[in-house]
């Protein structure tokens, strides 16, 4: 399917549905079953489309959260990722966390998603210590 107007709106209403089950999806998950949000083999009905026009679509879509406030990162990153790999991109979807965090009683993680090595959803934040890179199917856990 030729990127035109119909592959635009049906990605648009998929995004839309996807960000609004996100945080139902996600609720209290462990890390393993949230990484099983951002699976590596997807269809890519959206291969077609610009990977700069689905992360536009990504960011419009996420920008007022009603739910999942507390982890907007995660909800954009795990979109990004997902849509990217969709549209046949091998995106990587990175996790840190604030090292000042770590004696903290709540500590601070974000996530990123980026391709080709540099960011496109999201970026690292001053402070944060990479601690897992979700790669693509071909490339290798960072270690």
């Amino acid at each position: 399917m030729a990127d035109g107007p119909f592959l635009r709106a049906l990605f648009r209403v998929h995004l839309w549905l996807s960000a609004r089950l996100m945080p139902a999806l996600v609720g209290r998950r462990d890390f393993e079953g949230v990484l099983k949000l951002a699976p590596l083999d997807l269809p890519t009905p959206y291969r077609d489309l610009p990977w700069t026009y689905i992360v536009q679509c990504v960011n419009r879509t996420v920008r007022r959260p009603w739910f999942m406030r507390d982890r907007r990162c995660l909800r954009e990153g795990l979109l990004g990722f997902r849509f990217l790999r969709m549209a046949g991109l091998d995106p990587d979807l990175h996790f840190g966390v604030d090292a000042k965090s770590m004696h903290e009683p709540r500590l601070s993680a974000h996530c990123w998603v980026c391709l080709d090595g540099k960011p496109v959803v999201s970026d690292s934040q001053p402070g944060m210590v990479e601690i897992y890179r979700h790669p693509s199917s071909a490339k290798a856990p960072a270690t």
